[in-house]
């Protein structure tokens, strides 16, 4: 059990650039039925952050001040009454974190069980920044390819706006499989590491692949409405196209029209990773063990260096998923 009264935090009311993001003292949260609290080891950064610092830390539904952070791993330092123990590796991920009650960003945080899972035995040994990096991308990734778009080893996918870290997740899961994988990405440089992580083919996209003679019987969506309808207009009769990011910065499609916008006989689908549940999470774990895969790691920080971590976010540029460890 803790018995540290304060920790150092990222707490915000406002928008929050990478240069005002200040770490503080606060309090450590009191533990309460049904909540456990964690001792912090590592956290990714995620786009969903980056749009609260920049604006939806003015909406009503977000709690304030609010410490930032949907995702995390930890070992639990107070159980409460939730039935772990002292030292358990956990990870903790979304369902209103960092948004309705506080986040990652901190060096403790307090989590409802239903938003805590236990890390199998079969990834304990992973590094802290290792774990960091994947609960919120591969369970997104996994969502998407399998409830999502209902992957099976047969099908060739398209993963639109592959070179993020849930692109490279998502190429790295869908290879392992036994997928055929096209990966696109607005960067040249990049087509050498999505070929290391299991792409078959890299396009280079432009906006358009009305040049290319790319067709696939999947399609992942994570450059989101921008590219929403090219994408589906290169899926194989009978494909699925699942929309799961936003990396295009345009989050709805005015005056679409479902009859004529969705190809006939092609589907459409998207992915929503608020509801994670430990035989999910469990899944994961084991397909990343037993594929002996990873996540694309562009760069770990300190929590001291928290600030540094968000200003390289801000500017982009970077290959992969940001992690935060905190000692």
């Amino acid at each position: 059990m803790s018995r540290q009264k304060t920790m150092k935090a990222l707490s915000i009311t406002g928008i929050t650039t990478a240069e005002d993001a200040a770490l503080a003292e606060v309090p450590v949260p009191k533990t309460r039925p049904g909540w456990a609290l964690v001792r912090v080891r590592g956290f990714g950064l995620n786009h969903a952050e980056l749009e609260l610092r920049r604006s939806e830390i003015r909406a009503d539904y977000i709690k304030k001040p609010i410490i930032p952070g949907i995702e995390g791993v930890g070992e639990v330092a107070d159980p409460s009454d939730t039935g772990l123990a002292i030292g358990d590796k956990v990870c903790m991920l979304m369902g209103g974190m960092g948004r309705a009650w506080d986040g990652s960003y901190a060096e403790y945080c307090l989590v409802p069980t239903s938003r805590l899972f236990a890390i199998p035995e079969a990834a304990r040994n992973l590094l802290w920044a290792t774990l960091a990096a994947i609960p919120e991308t591969y369970y997104t990734a996994w969502g998407s390819l399998f409830e999502g778009l209902q992957l099976k080893p047969s099908d060739t996918l398209l993963v639109r706006g592959a070179s993020c870290g849930l692109g490279y997740a998502a190429v790295q899961i869908a290879h392992a499989l036994g997928c055929r994988v096209i990966a696109t990405t607005h960067r040249e440089e990049y087509a050498s590491l999505l070929r290391d992580y299991g792409a078959n083919e890299v396009v280079l996209d432009t906006g358009t692949l009305a040049q290319t003679d790319v067709h696939a019987s999947k399609a992942l969506e994570l450059v989101g409405p921008k590219t929403l309808q090219d994408t589906m207009a290169h899926l194989l009769p009978g494909g699925i196209c699942c929309n799961t990011g936003i990396l295009g910065g345009i989050f709805t499609l005015d005056g679409f029209d479902p009859i004529k916008d969705i190809p006939n006989g092609r589907y459409l689908t998207s992915f929503f990773s608020n509801y994670p549940t430990q035989e999910a999470m469990d899944k994961i774990f084991a397909f990343v063990a037993e594929h002996g895969i990873g996540p694309n790691i562009a760069k770990v920080f300190s929590l001291e260096s928290l600030s540094e971590a968000l200003a390289m976010q801000e500017s982009g540029g970077f290959q992969g998923k940001l992690v935060v460890t905190s000692d």
